[in-house]
C-alpha cells in the first residue's frame, strides 16, 4: 500500500517537474491578463482604422461593411433557398420559415461534392457547378417553376456596397478559381444560372458565414448581435453603429461588420507576441505574411503548430529521448483533431500514446504527460488571443450603447469551438475575466452558416416588402408640385368666395373684415393699455410708444389666471372677472387716473363691424360662457367697466392675434402686409383692397382682412388630399368636420397624425414588434415638441429612442429610424400645404396692384414655426416655388398680441383724429 502511495507521489512530483519544464520551454506562449488586455486595446485600435475613411485603405483589420442591417425579430416568414459554398462541400437548403411555435424553421438540404478541380480551375466552371447543383436541387424540391428568394453563404472576404452584391477581394483557404477575384459573385452566379435558361433565382443576399452564424442565433435569441467562427479559420462580425462606418452613406440605424480578424497582425502589430513555431508555419503556408492572427489562433494550423514544437524539443533531447523519426518531420501529421483527443480528461493520455506510437518516437508515459501539457498550452493560447479580440468587439458595443453593463448574445460555430473538450469552457472564462461588466450568453450555432443565409434572406424579405409598405403609406402624405398648385388655386377659390357678399354666407375661408385700415407708420405716440384674451391665461398690458429719433416701445404685463367655473360660468361673471384683473394691474402700475386708450386682442372667431365692435361668432378653446355669443364683446367689456366704477378706458379696437403679428411686424418693417400664425393653430391676415371687400362699403384704400383660413377644406374640396389618418384624427376632436386645413397643418394636430400612422403600422406588424402600448392608445401624448425634438438633425438614434421611452414606447433602432421618417413626412406636408396657402395670398395680392413683381413682408408668429427643426425651411421653400413672381421676406414678430394690439390701437387713435380734423373743416 505504502509503495503504490510512494509511487504515486514520486509521479506527481516528476509530472509537476516536467510540466514546469515545459512552462519555462513555451513561456512566450502563455499570456498573463495584462497582456491579454493589451491585445484588447490593439484590437480595438485596428477595428477603428478599418471605420474609419482615411485609414481603411491601409488596415490590416478590413472591417467590411455587410449591409446586413438588422436581426430577426421573429415575424419572419417565407419560403427560402440557402447556397453555403466555402469549403470542399458545397451545401444548398430549401428553408421553410413559419410563424409555428412548435417549429418555426423547416430545413431540407443537400451536400453537393466540389471537386478539386472545379476549386482551381475557372471561375465559369465553378459557377457553372453550382448554378447545376442548384438546377438539380430544385428539380428534387419540384420547385422549378417558382421564383424563391435565395441567400448565398459565400465565406470568403468580400466587398459590398449592398446586400446583393459582393466583389471578391481574395481567395483564402484552398481556393484558387482564376478570374474571379475582383469580380461581383452575384453577376457570375446569375450569369451562370442563365446560361442554364431552365428555372430562375432571385439572389437577394450574399453574407458571409459569420454573419450567418449571427444570424442563425439572431433567430433563436434577439440580443444576439456578434457572430464567431472558431473553426478550419476563425473570424468574427458584429452589429456596429452606421454613423461610425465611413465606408457607408447615412448614419441612421446599425450594420453589420464583417471584421476579417484573421488579417490582425498582418502589419506586424503582433510580432512581439509570435513565437519561432509561428514564423515557421507562416513561412510555409501558401500566403506567406498573410492572416497572421488567423495561424496562431485556428484549427487548421493547431496540429500543425504542436508537431513544430515536438520536433524541435526532441532534437534537444527534450522528449523522445531524442528520436526524430521521418513521420514526426513529415507536414501534417498532427492534426487538431488529433490535439483536441489529447486533451480529453479521462482517455487523453490513451490518445497520445497511440497518436505518438503511429509517429514511430516510442513514447515513455512522462513523454506523453509532456505532449499532452504541450497541447494545452497551443489549444488555450488560441482560446486567449480570440478571448482578447472578442472582448475588443464587446468593449467597444458596451461604448457605443453607452451603458453601464452589457448584455449580449454571441452566436459561435466552427469545429475547434465544437469538438475540442476543453476550448468553450475556457474561451467562456477568459472572456469574463476580460470584460467583467457584460453579462454575455454564447450560443452555439446549429446547423451553421446555410440556415443564417436564409434568415438573412428573411430578414432582408421581411424589410423589402415592409419597406415598400411603409413607403406606400408615406406617399400618401408626398405632395407633388402639380398638387400644391392645386392647392394654391382652390384657396384663391375660397378666398374670393369669402369677399363676394353672394357666396360669403357660405363660404369656408370667411375673409372677415378687420376695420384695420393701415399699418403703423412710426408717427405713433401715447400710453396705452392692451388686453390679450385666448387660452385660460389673461394678459393686461401697458405699452409706452415714442416716436421721433428714438422710436421705442416700452412693455409691463401681468399675468392672471382664468378659473375654469369663470370660463364656463356667465358672460357677466367673466367680464368682471377680467375688469377686476384690469383695476388690479392698474393700481399695480399707479395709474387708476387717466382714461387709457385700450385694445382687446380676443382671439375667437368675429364678426366686425366696425374696428371696436366685434359679434362673438362661437366660443373656442374649452370657452363657455353663457351670453356672449351673437353679443358685441367691446359692448359686454364697456358695461363692466361701468358696474365697477373705479376707473374709465376708452376701447378702440378689438383685434384678432394673426393681425396683432402683422401690425408688430409692420412696426419694424413698412411693406409687412400679411399676418401669418402658424402654431397650436393656423391663420392668416393680408391688406386687401377695399374695393374687393363686399361686406364693407367704400371702395377707397386698403383694410386688413382676417382669413380664419383654418376652415378651408371644410366643404371637402381637400378630400382629395386628406388620408384616412386625417380623418380618424378628424373624427376624435372635439369639432368633427370642421377647421379641417388646420387639423392639417397646425401644431395641435401633428402629432394626433403621427400617433395615427404609428397605430396602423404596428396593428400591421411593422413597428413595436406589432405591440400597440396602453401610451400609443393615448390621445395626445405625441405633443408637437416631441416631434421637434425627434425631427432633430442633431439627434442621434439612441436619442429618438430615449424619447419614445419617455412616452413609454420600446423601441429598436428600427423602430426610431421609421418614427422619425414619420414625423418627416407629416411636418413636412403640413409645411407645404401652408406655404400652397401663402403663396395664393401673396399671388393674390401682386395681382391686386397689377404688378409682374411683387416684394412684400410677412410677419410670423407661432410656436410651430418657431421651434420646429425644419418647418419654416419648407414653407419657405414652398412659398417661393409657387409663387416665382413674389419676392417674400419672412420677419418673426415679437408679441403680436400684446405690442401688436397697442399698434392697432394706436394707428386707430391717430386715424379717429384725423377724422375729426376732416369734419371740422
Amino acid at each position: 500500500m505504502i509503495a503504490a502511495q510512494l509511487l504515486a507521489y514520486y509521479f506527481t512530483e516528476l509530472k509537476d517537474d516536467q510540466l514546469k519544464k515545459i512552462d519555462k520551454y513555451l513561456f512566450s506562449m502563455r499570456f498573463s491578463d495584462d497582456t491579454l488586455k493589451d491585445i484588447m486595446n490593439r484590437f480595438r485600435r485596428e477595428m477603428e482604422n478599418g471605420l474609419g475613411r482615411d485609414t481603411s485603405p491601409t488596415a490590416t483589420v478590413k472591417m467590411l461593411p455587410t449591409f446586413v442591417r438588422s436581426i430577426p425579430d421573429g415575424s419572419e416568414k417565407g419560403d427560402f433557398i440557402a447556397l453555403d459554398l466555402g469549403g470542399s462541400n458545397f451545401r444548398i437548403l430549401r428553408v421553410k420559415v413559419t410563424q409555428d411555435k412548435k417549429q418555426p424553421v423547416q430545413m431540407e438540404s443537400q451536400v453537393y461534392e466540389t471537386p478539386d478541380d472545379i476549386i482551381h480551375g475557372s471561375g465559369s466552371q465553378l459557377f457553372a457547378h453550382v448554378a447545376d447543383c442548384l438546377g438539380d436541387f430544385m428539380e428534387k424540391q419540384k420547385i422549378k417553376d417558382k421564383k424563391l428568394p435565395v441567400g448565398f453563404t459565400f465565406s470568403f472576404p468580400c466587398a459590398q456596397t449592398k446586400l446583393d452584391e459582393a466583389v471578391l477581394v481574395t481567395w483564402t483557404k484552398k481556393f484558387k478559381a482564376s478570374g474571379v477575384e475582383g469580380m461581383d459573385v452575384v453577376n457570375l452566379l446569375n450569369k451562370a444560372i442563365q446560361k442554364r435558361g431552365d428555372y430562375e433565382a432571385d439572389i437577394m443576399a450574399v453574407v458571409n458565414d459569420t454573419v450567418g452564424t449571427m444570424m442563425t442565433c439572431g433567430f433563436d435569441d434577439q440580443r444576439c448581435e456578434v457572430g464567431i467562427i472558431i473553426g478550419t479559420g476563425t473570424n468574427a462580425c458584429y452589429m456596429e453603429e452606421l454613423r461610425h462606418i465611413d465606408q457607408v452613406e447615412g448614419d441612421e440605424g446599425r450594420m453589420c461588420i464583417n471584421t476579417e480578424w484573421g488579417a490582425f497582425g498582418d502589419d506586424g502589430s503582433l510580432e512581439d507576441l509570435r513565437t519561432e513555431f509561428d514564423r515557421e508555419i507562416d513561412r510555409g503556408s501558401i500566403n506567406p505574411g498573410k492572416q497572421l492572427f488567423e495561424k496562431m489562433a485556428s484549427g487548421m494550423y493547431m496540429g500543425e503548430l504542436v508537431r513544430l514544437i515536438l520536433v524541435k524539443m526532441a532534437k534537444e533531447g527534450l522528449l523522445f529521448e531524442g528520436r526524430i523519426t521521418p513521420e514526426l518531420l513529415t507536414k501534417g501529421k498532427i492534426e487538431t483533431k488529433h490535439v483536441s483527443a489529447i486533451e480529453k480528461s479521462k482517455e487523453g493520455l490513451k490518445k497520445c500514446m497511440e497518436t505518438l506510437t503511429r509517429l514511430g518516437v516510442e513514447p515513455s508515459d512522462e513523454d506523453c504527460l509532456a505532449v499532452q501539457h504541450v497541447c494545452t498550452i497551443v489549444s488555450f493560447r488560441s482560446a486567449n488571443l480570440i478571448a482578447s479580440t472578442l472582448g475588443g468587439i464587446l468593449a467597444r458595443l458596451k461604448d457605443n450603447k453607452g451603458v453601464g453593463r452589457l448584455r449580449t448574445t454571441v452566436g459561435i460555430d466552427g469545429s475547434l469551438y465544437k469538438m475540442h473538450p476543453q476550448y468553450a469552457r475556457r474561451l467562456h472564462k477568459t472572456v469574463r475575466r476580460l470584460v467583467p461588466d457584460s453579462d454575455v450568453r454564447f450560443l452555439l450555432s446549429e446547423s451553421g452558416s446555410a440556415k443564417g443565409a436564409a434568415m438573412v434572406t428573411a430578414v432582408a424579405y421581411r424589410l423589402t416588402e415592409q419597406a415598400r409598405q411603409i413607403q406606400q403609406t408615406m406617399a400618401e402624405f408626398r405632395l407633388s408640385k402639380a398638387q400644391l398648385l392645386e392647392v394654391k388655386k382652390r384657396m384663391r377659390q375660397e378666398i374670393e368666395r369669402g369677399l363676394k357678399k353672394t357666396s360669403h354666407q357660405e363660404a369656408t375661408v370667411k375673409m372677415l373684415p378687420t376695420f384695420v385700415r393701415t399699418t403703423p407708420d412710426g408717427t405713433e405716440n401715447g400710453d396705452f393699455l392692451a388686453l390679450d384674451l385666448g387660452g385660460t391665461n389673461f394678459r393686461v398690458l401697458l405699452v409706452k410708444i415714442r416716436s421721433g429719433k428714438k422710436r421705442s416701445v416700452e412693455m409691463h404685463n401681468k399675468i392672471y389666471a382664468i378659473p375654469i367655473e369663470v370660463m364656463q360660468g356667465t358672460g357677466e361673471e367673466l367680464f368682471d372677472h377680467i375688469v377686476h384683473c384690469i383695476s388690479d394691474f392698474l393700481d399695480y402700475m399707479g395709474m387708476k387716473s387717466a382714461r387709457l386708450p385700450l385694445g382687446f386682442t380676443f382671439s375667437f372667431p368675429c364678426h366686425q363691424t366696425s374696428l371696436d365692435a366685434g359679434i362673438l361668432v362661437t366660443w373656442t378653446k374649452g370657452f363657455k360662457a353663457t351670453d356672449c355669443e351673437g353679443e358685441n364683446v367691446v359692448e359686454l367689456l364697456r358695461e363692466a367697466i361701468k358696474r365697477k366704477e373705479e376707473f374709465d378706458l376708452d376701447v378702440v379696437a378689438i383685434v384678432n392675434d394673426t393681425v396683432g403679428t402683422m401690425m408688430t411686424c409692420a412696426y419694424e418693417e413698412p411693406d409687412c402686409e400679411v399676418g401669418l400664425i402658424a402654431g397650436t393653430g393656423s391663420n392668416a391676415c393680408y391688406m386687401e383692397e377695399a374695393k374687393n371687400i363686399e361686406l364693407v362699403d367704400g371702395d377707397v384704400g386698403r383694410m386688413c382682412v382676417n382669413m380664419e383660413w383654418g376652415a378651408f377644406g371644410d366643404n371637402g374640396c381637400l378630400d382629395d388630399i386628406r388620408t384616412a389618418y386625417d380623418q380618424a384624427v378628424d373624427e376624435n376632436s372635439l369639432n368633427e368636420g370642421k377647421q379641417r386645413y388646420e387639423k392639417m397643418c397646425s401644431g395641435m394636430y401633428l402629432g394626433e397624425i403621427v400617433r395615427q400612422i404609428l397605430i396602423d403600422l404596428t396593428k400591421r406588424g411593422f413597428l413595436f414588434r406589432g405591440q400597440i402600448s396602453e401610451t400609443l392608445k393615448t390621445r395626445g401624448i405625441f405633443e408637437t415638441k416631441f416631434l421637434s425634438q425627434i425631427e432633430s438633425d442633431r439627434l442621434a438614434l439612441l436619442q429618438v429612442r430615449a424619447i419614445l421611452q419617455q412616452l413609454g414606447l420600446a423601441g429598436t433602432c428600427d423602430d426610431s429610424i421609421i418614427v422619425k421618417e414619420v414625423c418627416g413626412t407629416v411636418s413636412r406636408r403640413a409645411a407645404q400645404i401652408c406655404g400652397a396657402g401663402m403663396a395664393a395670398v401673396v399671388d393674390k395680392i401682386r395681382e391686386n396692384r397689377g404688378l409682374d413683381h411683387l416684394d412684400v413682408t410677412v410677419g410670423v408668429d407661432g410656436t410651430l414655426y418657431k421651434l420646429h427643426p425644419h418647418f419654416s425651411r419648407i414653407f419657405q421653400q414652398t412659398v417661393k416655388e409657387l409663387a416665382p413672381k413674389c419676392d417674400v421676406n419672412f420677419l418673426l414678430s415679437e408679441d403680436g398680441s400684446g405690442k401688436g394690439a397697442a399698434l392697432i390701437t394706436a394707428v386707430g387713435c391717430r386715424q379717429r383724429e384725423l377724422v375729426a380734423q376732416q369734419q371740422q373743416h
